[in-house]
């Protein structure tokens, strides 16, 4: 991922926005200097989304687009919408989406909103086939939040997080329709419990920083109105032996390979 400094007409209207390159190279996109920023997280849960062609794909919190744009420039054909609270962050996903020629509609969205709510923006119930998310997931008693106020809330999570963003999902889907979620490890218990209600087949992928050390993240699949049983997948691994992206990490990350989640989209 590189990054570097804006000089066109979007740094005039965004102040302090930088250009980055993610997917080895084959989907730029400007964000904010400051604030959230989208790295590996978003790529990983774009690569673990089981969408097809002809999926309406819709991502919650998408900030700039990260997940959603990823998804779509390895999936041709998807219907793909953005929701964000941020009026700004919604802005930048506008751009970044004309900018790498994909057809998205933004939607300025809260995602702990009512239904009709949802309903005005287009997001009716049962009216997806993926919802994708990467809420915010630092405990707040656990985690000194950022003074910045955008990065904060960006990152960490109220009592009731999961709760709220997984029965918006669940109302959105369709029947056999896949939700799919980055989260952090030590969580995991909160993501299988915010899901016991309405969803099944559950795919669970935990993220390893390298082959000794423990997970940090974990991406879970559910399917509205699975049957199948859990399955736990092998760990991923990020980093070989001397610190490097491993050769299958690197794959994934670069665009040229997916997570298993994706292979085997919640027994669907």
């Amino acid at each position: 991922m590189n990054c570097g400094t804006m000089t066109d007409p979007v740094q005039a209207e965004f102040a302090d926005v930088t250009e980055d390159m993610f997917l080895g190279g084959q989907l730029r996109l400007r964000q904010p200097r400051r604030g959230h920023r989208a790295g590996h997280d978003a790529i990983l849960l774009a690569a673990a989304t089981p969408a097809r062609a002809g999926h309406r794909v819709v991502e919650f919190g998408a900030g700039v687009g990260t997940v959603g744009l990823a998804v779509a420039r390895r999936v041709a054909g998807i219907n793909l919408v953005l929701a964000e609270i941020d009026d700004r962050l919604a802005a930048l996903a506008r751009i970044n989406a004309e900018a790498n020629g994909i057809r998205a509609t933004v939607t300025v969205l809260d995602v702990t909103a009512s239904a009709d709510v949802f309903a005005a923006s287009g997001l009716g119930p049962d009216s997806a086939d993926i919802v994708l998310m990467n809420p915010p997931f630092n405990d707040a008693e656990r985690h000194r939040a950022s003074p910045d106020p955008a990065r904060q809330s960006a990152h960490v999570a109220a009592a009731d997080t999961l709760e709220t963003w997984t029965h918006a999902a669940r109302r959105v889907l369709k029947s056999g329709g896949v939700l799919t979620i980055i989260w952090r490890v030590d969580g995991l218990a909160q993501v299988l419990g915010a899901l016991e209600r309405g969803f099944g087949s559950i795919g669970i992928l935990p993220i390893h920083p390298n082959r000794d050390g423990a997970a940090i993240r974990v991406i879970v699949s559910a399917t509205k109105g699975g049957r199948a049983p859990m399955v736990l997948h092998p760990g991923f691994i990020l980093q070989g032996a001397k610190g490097e992206v491993g050769a299958e990490a690197a794959a994934v990350l670069s665009g040229g390979a997916v997570l298993s989640l994706a292979r085997e989209p919640g027994g669907r």
